[in-house]
């Protein structure tokens, strides 16, 4: 354990670990399910085009999100493109900044406008207020995120969206299994949207999903994921290929079968993470409602300077040193990337701003064990007590200047 400076692998000491440990490594499964049902697949001749294992996978997670429609995908980000497609959305689409790139991404690359929209401070989700403030003659949908797992002001919402007739949308990459006033998330809107990448509480090596109630929209996006064909109304853009492989479906299966116990194992990882870290000034676990069922995928802590004289990011470099791979989940915000920094008109929003540049997600999920986290939170506990300290050495070993903390990629 590290009970000085000088242990810390950024100024000489050994590293905590001798091997890297991540935030998003995949959970455990259990591999024999896995290969048997690939073997199921290969020994029925049907590895693609809507599977019995990816007609399985959509009544899964339809049944947990609490909808009658759920249409698997390659992966979450066509997922994204398909329901913006298939709902026609024009113009703008109001979203939050704070989100992964591919929330706008989806959107731009439709030839649609992400208006980054500020967030309440508490939550890290979209304001109702602010959102409102930023409709106009030619916004079409707005799409929240419920960030980290942690649900938007879906009621807020939508009622905003029924007021103004504009379509509703939900980014709930990181919300399968979690719930808002015990309502499933993937029941809200008019249609939500999962990652199942390997990265997340449930994975299908790449995946994604949209959920719906809407039987016509979930007809139309099945249509427009299998090139078009039996479309209704014809697409302009005639259609793409966005079905899940059998593959995919046996792997998200799978992590499916393995959810609760690494839910349960999430949960225990939170906790321990919340005690080992209370009491030290300028540091905090972000809270998640203890009332609503959570899948605690992420751990994220939030860093004050102004208090423990240490930089977010000089956290993040100090810990990859130590083999502790923590991510800045999301910084830079959206509105501070390419291509949307550029744009004529700046965009200024000091709520996300300044979260974006305070949180680091801490390595969470089935293979972190107890002594993993002991470790971790030694080290954070240590920097954070003596940041200004810490701080000062690094600059003076570096060479570095007021602002030369070395970016964390």
């Amino acid at each position: 354990m590290k009970r000085d400076l000088g242990d810390l692998a950024l100024f000489g000491g050994h590293a905590s670990f001798l091997q890297q440990i991540h935030v998003g490594r995949p959970n455990r499964i259990e591999r024999s399910r896995l290969f048997d049902r690939l073997s199921w697949a290969l020994d029925n001749q049907w590895l693609t085009n809507n599977g019995p294992l990816a007609r399985e996978f959509e009544e899964r997670v339809a049944d947990l999100a609490g909808v009658r429609n759920c249409v698997a995908t390659c992966n979450a980000t066509v997922a994204l493109q398909l329901l913006v497609h298939a709902a026609e959305l024009t113009g703008e689409v109001i979203m939050p900044s704070l989100t992964f790139a591919a929330t706008a991404h989806a959107v731009r690359w439709l030839g649609l406008e992400p208006v980054f929209c500020d967030i309440d401070p508490r939550t890290g989700c979209l304001d109702p207020a602010a959102v409102a403030a930023a409709v106009t003659p030619r916004t079409s949908g707005i799409f929240g995120v419920h960030l980290w797992g942690r649900p938007c002001a879906v009621d807020a919402l939508e009622k905003l969206a029924a007021d103004t007739g504009l379509r509703l949308f939900f980014d709930a990459a990181h919300a399968i299994g979690c719930t808002s006033q015990g309502r499933p998330v993937g029941s809200f809107g008019d249609a939500e949207v999962f990652s199942f990448h390997a990265t997340k509480v449930v994975n299908a090596f790449e995946g994604g999903a949209i959920v719906t109630d809407d039987d016509d929209l979930a007809h139309r996006i099945r249509s427009l994921a299998n090139f078009g064909f039996n479309l209704r109304t014809p697409s302009a853009a005639g259609g793409t290929n966005a079905k899940m492989s059998e593959a995919s479906a046996a792997m998200g299966l799978t992590s499916l079968d393995a959810f609760p116990e690494v839910a349960r194992h999430n949960r225990d990882n939170y906790e321990q993470y919340r005690r080992e870290l209370a009491r030290v000034p300028g540091l905090s676990v972000i809270d998640i409602d203890p009332d609503e069922r959570h899948n605690y995928q992420y751990v994220i802590i939030e860093i004050d300077e102004e208090i423990t004289g240490l930089p977010r990011d000089l956290l993040v470099e100090l810990l990859r040193a130590e083999n502790v791979v923590a991510q800045r989940y999301f910084s830079p915000a959206c509105h501070q990337i390419e291509p949307y920094r550029s744009r004529q008109e700046a965009v200024h929003l000091p709520h996300t701003e300044r979260l974006s540049a305070r949180v680091v997600a801490l390595p969470t999920g089935s293979t972190i064990s107890r002594e993993d986290i002991r470790r971790v939170c030694n080290i954070v506990r240590l920097a954070a007590t003596r940041g200004s300290e810490l701080t000062a050495r690094w600059h003076q070993q570096s060479g570095a200047g007021e602002q030369g903390v070395v970016p964390a990629g």
